[in-house]
């Protein structure tokens, strides 16, 4: 799919667009509705943008997720339901225009090449994190998660292991798992996939000890 050089950007608290992930957005905003309107007329993409926490201002992250519209549906008041689909990890460059909403040009982040079987060990590791995960409880599914919803976790894990592509498998289990929104961004910036996988790791092994040290376990 071929990127554009500049999109629409979006700013929201807490939200994470991955590639390949859902995201189902509600707007409501005169900017936002005609932000769609014109996504809609051309090239239905946008990037959605974390908000930098603390900031008063509207401050979009510099690594955003653009999205392709797969469905919108337009209300009598004007409002719309849309699902967007992740498409890559842009960087947000200069800003082309701020009002009626904002445009930045973009640049696809390029992802290095991965040592196979380093990263073939890694995912290992995850998916055992993953098990113990379901063991203590602890949840498996965002909204977000490119999985069927009201999936099992035993069907969720059969997903994940049906993946080949490292990358594919690493962002799909931080939209599935990871409810910290600073952790999905620090994944979503992370373009090397080892590194994104060792990130996981240690987030995944923190949100554990948490939930042990929670049972009274550790």
């Amino acid at each position: 799919m071929k990127i554009p050089r500049e999109a629409a950007v979006m700013t929201l608290p807490n939200a994470t667009l991955f590639p390949q992930a859902l995201l189902p957005l509600y707007i409501f905003e005169p900017r936002y509705r005609q932000m769609l309107a014109d996504a809609l007329h051309s090239s239905r993409m946008f990037a959605v943008a974390m908000q930098k926490p603390g900031n008063t201002r509207e401050s979009p992250s510099p690594v955003a997720g653009l999205g392709l519209i797969r469905v919108s549906v337009r209300h009598r008041d004007g409002t719309s339901h849309l699902i967007l689909q992740g498409v890559a990890r842009v960087g947000l460059e200069e800003v082309v225009r701020y009002k009626p909403y904002r445009i930045h040009r973009i640049r696809s982040l390029e992802i290095p090449p991965c040592d196979s079987v380093a990263a073939d060990a890694l995912l290992a590791k995850v998916r055992e994190l993953l098990e113990e995960r379901v063991k203590l409880g602890l949840p498996l599914q965002f909204p977000s998660a490119p999985i069927h919803p009201g999936g099992s976790p035993k069907d969720i894990l059969k997903h994940l292991d049906s993946i080949a592509d490292p990358e594919q498998a690493a962002d799909q289990v931080c939209c599935a798992v990871l409810a910290g929104a600073a952790e999905r961004q620090t994944l979503l910036e992370t373009a090397d996939v080892e590194t994104r996988l060792r990130r996981l790791i240690q987030f995944l092994l923190a949100e554990i000890r948490k939930q042990r040290k929670a049972d009274g376990h550790g």
